[in-house]
């Protein structure tokens, strides 16, 4: 007979048949509504982390809902050994608003980052015939956890114990462009950037820096990849954050955002990029299938008719207002920055104890990094949404400075 199984909820470490890869907050979510949660005692939270960038529509967002019931009626899966127009339609509705030209479907950031990593490579190398394999990324950032893509993580903790890590991985400081001139060499395929470092702690990318590396890029023959998996799907007031700067990438991600909640990713590149991904040179199972697609096309479609990323400027706007009028004399809090409703209050003192505080309080946050909190709130948040976690943030730091202080 097997082991008798147990109902959900909050279960302790030692009673969970789950691998604990996650320190979990002992709250469990049960249903979701525009910027609201429950949980399964019945105890409703504002959710200012979206899934961690993921529900940029809000909870169960009624156009990707129904596009997604019809699809479950008509098709699942099929493999890509065939044509799968939805796929095709989700494509074109990415490159016809980028400055993309083709499109790989995958299953997640990491895995888009690891696609962009194999084709930059594989161009170098196929392509070009150079044999470059080298990438270089940025202190701090954060790429992914497989194992290409944590070794391109700038930040040694995510990569103990997993030696030995892939070789051809180089990080220098962000905005550091003399140590970034001294790592290019020879085998240097490609630049690795994010435009805004959201697990790093919410620093985004010095528009004279940026400039530069796209001149470096330019200079050795080098990929630029920009990723957005946290930053893309109107996050930062642009459909993609590299907009805000007026460059055009020769690869870049995205994959959080753009299935409001279903598990997705894309990589998407440059037309002369085409002749590295050929047929059997990257490839997987459940990438881009009817369903996937589906969502994807009804996630990108409601962006577009919405004018969503606009309505994350504007709402970044107030939001960082609010913040800099309750908080930015504060002598706790250290800087508040940020792109659209990518927002990090830098605080003087770690703030893992205000995440549980807030939650007490019934506003979900998350941080970046030990001293960082991060605000993450779907892109269609109202004002008087942004005025109440504002007030609960503010009255947790005053609090936490009188307490400090007694």
């Amino acid at each position: 007979m097997g082991k008798e199984s147990a109902a959900g909820g909050v279960k302790a470490a030692n009673e969970s048949s789950l691998f604990q890869t996650y320190a979990r907050y002992p709250i469990a979510l049960v249903k979701g509504e525009g910027s609201w949660l429950w949980d399964d005692q019945g105890n409703k939270y504002l959710d200012f982390m979206a899934g961690l960038a993921v529900t940029n529509l809000g909870h169960a967002p009624v156009k990707v809902k129904e596009k997604l019931k019809a699809q479950l009626d008509e098709l699942w899966h099929v493999s890509n050994l065939f044509h799968i127009p939805g796929q095709e339609k989700a494509a074109e509705l990415l490159t016809a608003n980028t400055c993309a030209d083709a499109v790989f479907f995958c299953n997640s950031g990491a895995e888009a980052n690891e696609a962009a990593i194999k084709l930059a490579r594989r161009y170098h190398q196929k392509v070009k015939g150079t044999g470059r394999y080298e990438v270089i990324t940025f202190t701090q950032s954060f790429h992914g956890r497989t194992l290409a893509t944590l070794t391109a993580t700038g930040q040694d903790k995510v990569k103990e114990g997993f030696l030995p890590l892939p070789t051809g991985f180089k990080s220098v400081p962000l905005h550091d462009l003399p140590a970034l001139e001294a790592a290019i060499n020879d085998n240097t395929a490609a630049i690795m950037i994010e435009m805004v470092q959201a697990e790093g702690g919410v620093h985004p990318v010095d528009p004279e820096f940026l400039q530069a590396v796209t001149g470096l890029c330019k200079k050795h023959g080098l990929l630029l990849i920009v990723d957005e998996v946290q930053t893309g799907m109107g996050r930062t007031g642009k459909l993609f954050a590299h907009e805000h700067y007026g460059i055009e990438p020769d690869i870049f991600t995205v994959a959080k955002g753009l299935g409001s909640g279903f598990p997705v990713g894309a990589m998407l590149g440059k037309a002369y990029l085409r002749e590295a991904f050929t047929a059997g040179s990257h490839a997987t199972t459940f990438g881009g299938t009817p369903i996937a697609s589906a969502v994807i096309q009804a996630t990108i479609e409601t962006m577009l008719e919405d004018n969503v990323p606009q309505r994350a400027a504007e709402a970044g706007e107030y939001l960082m207002t609010k913040l800099n009028e309750s908080l930015g004399s504060h002598p706790f809090v250290k800087a508040v920055r940020g792109k659209g409703l990518l927002i990090g209050i830098e605080c003087a003192e770690p703030v893992g104890e205000l995440v549980l505080k807030g939650q007490s309080r019934g506003l979900l946050f998350v941080t970046a990094g030990p001293n960082v909190i991060r605000l993450l709130p779907n892109l269609y948040v109202t004002k008087q949404e942004i005025d109440q976690a504002v007030s609960i943030v503010t009255e947790l730091i005053h609090e936490h400075t009188a307490v400090s202080q007694a």
